[in-house]
C-alpha cells in the first residue's frame, strides 16, 4: 500500500502548476468514470468544499447517470447558511444517503484520515489542497498543498473541460477561494488563486459575495451584543466581557471582533458559557503581543487553549474553573484570571 501512494505522489498527485497540464489531470478525473455511474460527492461542508463540490458536479454533467453531494457535519455558521439558501445548492446530510448505493465516490476538500466517517469509506477520486497524509488510496488523486484554495483548483479543471461557469457556480468559487485565503492574507497560496480569483470576479454576484460576508447574525443574537456593551470592563487598554450563557461559541468570534476594532483596547477578551464549557476568545494586533501564549498561560491548565500571535481561544470544561461552590463565572472572574497570568 506504501509503495502505491509512493507512486501516486509521484504520478498523481500534483505540487507545482508544471508537473501535469490542466487537461491531463481533467482526462485522468473524467476517465475513472462511465456514463452508468451514479457519483456520490463528499465534503466536510464549507464554503470551499461546497463550492469545489458543485464544480465537480457540473465536470461530471452529462457524463454520468446522477451526482449527489453529501456532507457529514451540521452547517452552524450563517454565512454558509445564507451562501447554500442563497444559491440553492443541493446538498444532502450524509446519514440520510445510502452510500452503498453509489458506484462512485469522490472525496473533495479533505483526504480520508481527516474525519472517522471518511476513514470508513472508500473513495475513487481525492481531490485537495491540505498537506499530503498517507494510509488510504484512490484510483485518482490530486492533491496540491502550494494552492490556497480547491476553488482555485476547480477553475482550472472547468476552463480546462472549455465549460462556461455559470453565476451561482461563479460566486460559490469565488466566496471559496476569499474564505481559504482569508482574503489573499494567507501564506499557503501561490499564482494560480489570484489567475482563478481574476477570472471569477468577471463572473460572480459580488453583491451576494458580500452578503455571504456580512451575514453573521441572526436576529436574536442582538441581545448578545447589548450584553457585551453593558459588561464590558476597560483596563490599561484591555478590553474584558464575559457575555454568559450563549446559543454558539461563534457570537463570542463576532463580539471580539467587533470590539477589536475599538482603538481604545490593544487587547479584547470575551468569554461566555456554551453547555459544560467556557470559551474565551483572545484578539490582539499581534505586534509585540501574542495572544496564543496568553491563552495558554492563563486558560492552559484549565483545558485546551492557545492560538495564533493575533488570535486565540480557550475551551475549558467549566468544572475545572477555579471556583467556589455556587459561585458563577463573570467579567470579574475573567479579569482575575488574566491579570493573575499578566504580572
Amino acid at each position: 500500500m506504501q509503495k502505491r501512494l509512493e507512486k501516486i505522489a509521484d504520478d498523481n498527485i500534483t505540487r507545482s502548476a508544471s508537473k501535469n497540464s490542466a487537461i491531463a489531470r481533467l482526462n485522468g478525473f473524467w476517465a475513472i468514470f462511465e456514463r452508468s455511474d451514479t457519483v456520490l460527492i463528499v465534503i466536510n461542508a464549507d464554503p470551499d468544499a461546497i463550492a469545489s463540490a458543485m464544480a465537480l458536479k457540473r465536470l461530471l454533467s452529462y457524463r454520468v447517470q446522477s451526482v449527489t453531494i453529501g456532507y457529514p457535519n451540521e452547517i452552524r455558521r450563517l454565512n454558509n447558511i445564507t451562501m447554500v439558501e442563497s444559491l440553492k445548492i443541493p446538498i444532502e446530510r450524509l446519514h440520510t444517503l445510502s452510500v452503498k448505493d453509489y458506484s462512485k465516490k469522490i472525496l473533495v476538500d479533505s483526504q480520508p484520515n481527516h474525519l472517522a466517517c471518511f476513514e470508513k469509506m472508500s473513495f475513487n477520486a481525492v481531490i485537495d489542497h491540505h498537506p499530503v497524509t498517507t494510509g488510504w488510496d484512490a484510483d485518482f488523486i490530486d492533491i496540491r498543498p502550494e494552492y490556497g484554495a480547491v476553488s482555485s483548483m476547480m477553475v482550472e479543471y472547468l476552463r480546462a473541460a472549455g465549460i462556461k461557469t455559470s453565476v451561482a457556480l461563479a460566486t460559490a468559487l469565488f466566496y471559496g477561494v476569499k474564505v481559504d485565503t482569508q482574503n489573499f492574507q494567507k501564506q499557503n497560496m501561490q499564482a494560480a488563486d489570484g489567475t482563478s480569483f481574476r477570472y471569477l470576479f468577471n463572473i460572480a454576484n459580488l453583491n451576494l459575495v458580500r452578503k455571504f460576508e456580512l451575514t453573521q447574525l441572526r436576529r436574536s443574537e442582538l441581545r448578545y451584543f447589548r450584553i457585551a456593551l453593558n459588561e464590558v470592563k476597560a483596563s490599561k487598554r484591555r478590553a474584558y466581557v464575559h457575555i454568559g450563557k450563549v446559543s454558539t461559541p461563534d457570537i463570542l468570534v463576532i463580539i471580539a471582533d467587533f470590539f477589536n476594532r475599538v482603538d481604545a483596547f490593544d487587547w479584547v477578551i470575551v468569554s461566555g458559557i456554551h453547555g459544560e464549557k467556557l470559551v474565551v476568545i483572545f484578539r490582539c494586533d499581534g505586534y509585540r503581543k501574542n495572544a496564543g501564549k496568553l491563552a495558554k498561560t492563563s486558560f492552559g491548565e484549565y483545558g485546551p487553549a492557545g492560538g495564533h500571535k493575533e488570535a486565540a481561544r480557550a475551551e475549558c470544561p467549566v468544572k475545572n474553573l477555579p471556583l467556589r461552590e455556587g459561585q458563577e463565572f463573570t467579567s470579574k472572574t475573567l479579569i482575575r484570571i488574566l491579570t493573575q497570568h499578566s504580572k
